[in-house]
């Protein structure tokens, strides 16, 4: 049956509507859930049973925030603090991400026990803060983190500029490891004794941790900063000349053949086949003070830098024959007394006849030093310079 004119319009409008209702259903957003209380209850006592010092059952919080870090800040404040207390403490419930299990453990319980009123000091502060710096740490005003807060706390017991020990925690000295804060102490110590922008002190801690690294009984007694800063320098001059030194390698090791050993070593190159050397004087003297002479072949980056930087001469220049196989540099050592010295250092063609010895600053060889030659005539070195 043919359909009126107003029918066909009462229909299309009908669609329009079901049409228009069906992309409002399709855009409307899904009602939020209520905050999950229990949840952050849950979250703040996990771990402390039993130190909560009011019920969670009793808790009526009017937050309106769904965020799951503070509910759990809130919850927390509930259960624990009897106190106010600074947003350095607080900042564990927030977040704690990049901090291990133990470290969590650690800033939550320091937490608690502040904010329910006990000694932090003994509650475990006392492993690494004086109670002067407890009480530093405490009574901190400003926005600083964790450690921030503990660096400020460290810093006030060397100096009494509030100004200074806020530079210090905002630099790389405030995030260093705590088992090594013993070192990083006198780290700080040194700064507030030698006040440097903070740009300079983090360069500056580059090169003091990997000096650490390096050595654990390295120590910044009797330095000073002019001296930190050239050495500082001539480190990044090492770095740099070890890059040019490893790219010179890789290039090498790209055109040598799969069968070659020089990418078996890892950063070293294959060197002269001859074997180290070590020899041990057989006076009761010299056993007794464990005196021994060695020889040994630098086949890193890492190892001809060190020698040229410590023996204050060029051998580092001569990477790019040794990485060809045209020569290879040994060096002369004499431990005794759990101390080693530098004595020579000596390069060989491929002949296995020596080019150069050498001591510091390019001197010749002394006659304390002619122990080289039951090396030479072990391995059948020619000594000719």
């Amino acid at each position: 049956m043919a359909k009126s004119m107003i029918q066909r319009r009462q229909e299309a409008e009908r669609e329009r509507i079901e049409a228009y209702a069906v992309t409002l259903r399709r855009v409307s957003p899904v009602a939020r859930p209520a905050p999950d209380f229990e949840r952050a209850l849950d979250d703040a006592r996990r771990d402390f049973a039993g130190m909560a010092i009011r019920d969670g059952a009793l808790w009526r919080p009017k937050l309106k925030t769904r965020d799951r870090a503070r509910l759990r800040l809130a919850a927390a404040r509930h259960l624990y603090a009897r106190y106010p207390v600074s947003a350095a403490l607080e900042g564990i419930w927030l977040d704690a991400s990049g901090l291990d299990a133990s470290e969590v453990a650690l800033r939550k319980a320091w937490y608690i026990a502040v904010a329910r009123g006990d000694s932090l000091y003994k509650a475990g502060a006392n492993a690494w803060l004086s109670r002067k710096e407890v009480h530093c740490f405490l009574n901190l005003s400003g926005d600083f983190t964790f450690d921030e807060a503990f660096q400020v706390a460290i810093a006030r017991s060397y100096t009494d500029d509030p100004g200074l020990a806020a530079r210090l925690a905002r630099t790389k000295v405030a995030r260093t490891p705590r088992g090594e804060l013993v070192f990083w102490r006198e780290v700080t110590r040194f700064f507030c004794g030698h006040p440097a922008s903070k740009e300079e002190i983090d360069d500056l801690c580059d090169y003091i941790g990997a000096m650490h690294q390096r050595d654990a009984a390295y120590t910044l007694k009797g330095r000073t900063l002019a001296s930190l800063r050239r050495q500082m320098l001539e480190w990044h001059c090492d770095i740099a000349a070890i890059e040019r030194i490893e790219a010179m390698r890789r290039r090498a090791a790209g055109r040598a053949p799969r069968t070659a050993g020089m990418q078996s070593q890892g950063r070293a190159w294959d060197g002269s086949r001859l074997e180290d050397w070590e020899w041990q004087p057989s006076s009761k003297e010299a056993k007794a003070h464990g005196e021994r002479f060695f020889v040994r072949q630098l086949k890193t980056a890492e190892d001809l830098v060190a020698e040229s930087r410590a023996m204050h001469h060029c051998v580092s220049m001569y990477a790019a024959k040794c990485i060809a196989g045209n020569a290879s540099i040994w060096v002369l050592r004499r431990t005794a007394l759990g101390k080693v010295e530098r004595l020579l250092t000596i390069e060989l063609d491929p002949q296995n006849r020596a080019v150069q010895v050498r001591g510091f600053g390019n001197r010749l060889a002394s006659p304390e030093e002619r122990k080289v030659e039951r090396w030479a005539k072990a391995r059948g070195v020619v000594l000719n310079a």
